[in-house]
């Protein structure tokens, strides 16, 4: 998968399904995305190539016998699903993981050059609004980076 960015705007049908942007497919290699719960309520989608590659290196790290890694594992690895593109285009989102990340009906999709997540729009809104002085810390401690 090359460079997977930009930010797009779509909406959830009755039925729990998107429409993915042609540019965003594109950059796809197969049909198939993994989905799984996110931190801040949204979701993760990972091509199956990167979601093998995050969830061996989780998978590797955790002990089932430590309580944090337990929560990680169950709140991350075991609600991820494995979701084929219809001939539309559309991704058929469970109603299991609509519900974690509140998704209405008016979603973002924001790729993140390895991943994309998925958010309901009105809580992505408010999700910036009451981030935006740690994003201003943050951004501070890249201060080494030159480009």
């Amino acid at each position: 998968m090359s460079l997977l960015t930009g930010e797009y705007r779509n909406t959830l049908d009755e039925k729990g399904r998107i429409l993915f942007p042609s540019k965003m497919r594109g950059e796809l290699k197969d049909n198939v995305l993994i989905v799984t719960q996110a931190l801040d309520r949204c979701l993760w989608l990972f091509t199956p190539e990167e979601w093998e590659n995050l969830s061996s290196k989780i998978m590797q790290s955790a002990s089932p016998f430590n309580t944090k890694n337990r929560l990680v594992l169950r709140r991350l690895i075991a609600p991820a699903q494995e979701i084929e593109f219809d001939k539309a285009g559309r991704l058929s989102i469970p109603q299991s993981l609509r519900e974690y990340a509140l998704l209405e009906k008016d979603c973002i999709l924001l790729g993140i050059n390895k991943y994309i997540e998925l958010w309901d729009a009105s809580a992505y809104r408010s999700y910036l609004e009451e981030s935006e002085s740690s994003y201003r810390e943050a951004a501070e401690d890249l201060g080494s980076i030159n480009f």
